[in-house]
C-alpha cells in the first residue's frame, strides 16, 4: 500500500463551521435553489460563481428569477453576515499544524467565490499553514470535478493520487476526489473526521 504523503482539506464546513444554514435560511428552506446539486458541477448560477464566470451580483439576479418561478421570495438578509459568523474548528486547525510538524504536504481545496476571497482568508493564516491554497474561483474548476484535485497534486509537483487523502463536508465532493484517485473522508463530525484520518495514517 502507498504510503499517504499529503493531506487536503475543504474549508467552510471542515476548517470552520459550515455555511449552509445561513443559505437555506435565505432560500426558504430551499437550499438548491440558491447553490443547485452540490454533488455535481453544473451550468447553476452557483456553479458559475465559483468557477469565477459569473459575479456575485448576477447570482442574485439569477436566483431571484428562479425563485419567484417557484414561488419563493429569495431573502439575502440571512447571508450579509455569513462569513463572520462562521466559527472556526480549532482541533481540526490544531491537527493540520501537527501534520505539518510531522512532515506531511498539507493542502486546501476550497470552492468559493472571488466577492468573498479577502474575508475568509483572513479568518486564518492559510499561508502558513498549507502548502497551497486551490480557490475554485481562481483556477476555473470547482468540486466535485476530479480535476480540481488532480490540479492541486500537480503543484505540490505531481503527488500520485493514491498518497494523498482528501477531507470535505460535501459527499459529492468526497466521491470526486474519490474518482480522482485520492483517498477520502466524509467529515459530519470534525472529531470523528479526526479519528478516520488518524486510522489511515497509522498514527
Amino acid at each position: 500500500m502507498t504510503a499517504i504523503t499529503t493531506v487536503l482539506f475543504d474549508f467552510a464546513g471542515v476548517l470552520t463551521s459550515s455555511p449552509w444554514g445561513a443559505m437555506t435560511e435565505a432560500g426558504g428552506g430551499n437550499l438548491s435553489l440558491l447553490i443547485g446539486s452540490y454533488e455535481q458541477d453544473t451550468d447553476h448560477p452557483w456553479h458559475q460563481v465559483e468557477r469565477g464566470e459569473l459575479a456575485i451580483t448576477d447570482w442574485a439576479v439569477a436566483v431571484t428569477e428562479l425563485g419567484r418561478a417557484q414561488g419563493i421570495e429569495v431573502d439575502f438578509a440571512p447571508l450579509s453576515a455569513l462569513l463572520g459568523s462562521m466559527t472556526l474548528h480549532q482541533q481540526v486547525i490544531d491537527r493540520v499544524r501537527t501534520l505539518g510538524d510531522e512532515g506531511y504536504r498539507l493542502g486546501l481545496i476550497t470552492n468559493n467565490v472571488s466577492e468573498g476571497r479577502a474575508t475568509w482568508r483572513a479568518m486564518l493564516p492559510l499561508d502558513e499553514l498549507f502548502e497551497i491554497v486551490v480557490d475554485s474561483s481562481e483556477v476555473g474548476m470547482r468540486k466535485p470535478n476530479p480535476a480540481i484535485y488532480r490540479h492541486a497534486l500537480a503543484l505540490l509537483g505531481g503527488v500520485a493520487p493514491e498518497a494523498a487523502v482528501f477531507l470535505d463536508d460535501s459527499p459529492g465532493n468526497v466521491l470526486g476526489a474519490q474518482q480522482a484517485g485520492l483517498h477520502a473522508i466524509l467529515v459530519q463530525d470534525p472529531d470523528a473526521a479526526l479519528r478516520e484520518l488518524d486510522l489511515l495514517l497509522a498514527r
